[in-house]
This record gives C-alpha cells, structure tokens and sequence, in this order.
C-alpha cells in the first residue's frame, strides 16, 4: 500500500509540472503569460517525453480540466485523474471558484475588455480565489495564501481571464480517459459541478469520492483513498500496454 510518499516505493517516475507563474520556474516575460501557453507547454512536454511507457496525469485544482485538455491534444496518455473538475465557461463555476461568489458574475463580461496593458495588470491570487475553503482547517488557506510560490502568487489578470474564457475544445472532443476523485467534504468547488462537466466529456469516465477531506486531500481517509486509486489507474494503464 503506497503512503504519502506519493508512491515514491514504486516503480513509477513522477515528474511535479512546474508552469510558468508558479513554483520557481523562470519566466522572461511573467505579465504576457496566459493560459494557452500551460496547455502548450504541459502538451509539448508530453510527446517530448514519451518513451512508450503509459502516462498518467494528475491534476487538482484549475489544473484538473488543463490536464485533460492537453492530453487530449497530445495524445496517448492513458487516463488522467482529476480531483476536480470546473468548467470556467459555466456561471456556476465561475461563482464557486472566486471569493466574491455570485456578486463577481456580473463583471464577467467585461473580460472581453482585458487586453493590451490592462491584461498586464498584476493581481494576486490569494485576492481572488476563495483560498479560505482550501482545506477542513483554516490554518491552510492561510499558509497558502502566505505562500508566494502558490496562492500568494501574483499573476498578470490577462492569464485569469484567458482561463475563465478558455472553451477546453479539445476535453470536449477528443477521448481522453478521465478519473474524478473529488473530496467528499470540499466546501470550494461543489462535487456536482465537476459531476457535471464529467459526463459532458467524450471519453471513458470514472467517479469515486475521497473520503472526509476537503479540497486539497491531504486528510486521512481521503488521502488514502487518493493513493489507492492512482495505484489502481497505473496498475491498469500499465496492464493495458502489457508492461510490468
């Protein structure tokens, strides 16, 4: 049974995606990212990397729908798992994923308007995102917030309105075989929104719940039900292409 090691004991090479803006990747120009260019980028590393080996993606968060959208341009990733999964052209999503909730749908509209410098404007995410339903412990959202590699990040507002307009064609069309395993008791994006977007999409799909954590899973039992179900998702991926 693998631990929160994140299955460091197996033989599975694990590569942490280090996009532009976070973590400590370098970035020459930080206020002309958008999002286009994460789907790019993790799409591109992709099929530079693969080697016939079978490819599993995880994503959490906004990353969810991201790792869906780039296997699906990429090609041959054998599932991906999602610990949620929000579609930003939706206004119930919209509502979930900011701090303003409801009160922020009305200026919706006006991210047609972010362009030229004012998409260069600087915003920090802890401003915006509703970090303060991260976790069942609020100390969480907190220390995320502090965190200036993470939700304490500042990003051009050009990259959050390029995501909230982003259509994910490619999720929507292509096959992509997709696990969710949404936390059981995340009070940040509802359980039927990513239920939703699940059945929308064209591929296989698969739905558990992880159980007694909030968004980020990092509380047992959810965490040990995270990690069972990636084992199971390699096992298969790696049954299926006859590899050890």
């Amino acid at each position: 049974m693998a631990r929160p090691g994140l299955l460091a004991d197996s033989d599975v090479d694990i590569t942490a995606v280090d996009l532009p803006l976070y973590g400590r990747t370098l970035t020459a120009s930080r206020t002309r990212v958008v999002y286009e260019d994460w789907i790019a980028l993790l799409a591109d590393l992709l099929e530079a990397e693969d080697d016939g080996r079978p490819v599993v993606l995880l994503g959490a968060s906004i990353g969810s729908l991201l790792a869906v959208e780039a296997a699906a341009r990429a090609g041959g990733v054998a599932a991906v798992i999602a610990t949620c999964l929000l579609d930003p052209l939706e206004r119930e999503a919209r509502a979930a994923m900011t701090r303003f909730g409801s009160l922020a749908l009305p200026f919706m509209p006006l991210l047609a308007l972010v362009r030229g410098p004012v998409a260069r404007i600087p915003v920090k995410i802890s401003w915006i995102a509703d970090l303060r339903s991260m976790g069942r412990d609020p100390l969480l959202g907190r220390l995320c917030a502090r965190d200036r590699r993470g939700g304490g990040a500042w990003l051009p507002l050009g990259l959050l309105a390029s995501y909230l307009r982003h259509p994910h064609t490619a999720a929507r069309t292509r096959a992509v075989t997709v696990h969710l395993m949404h936390p059981e008791l995340d009070a940040w994006t509802p359980a039927a929104l990513s239920e939703g977007t699940l059945q929308a999409l064209p591929g296989p799909t698969v739905s558990r719940l992880l159980r007694g954590c909030g968004d980020f899973p990092f509380e047992e039992r959810g965490l040990q039900d995270l990690l069972d179900g990636l084992e199971e998702v390699l096992a298969d991926a790696a049954s299926a292409t006859g590899q050890p």
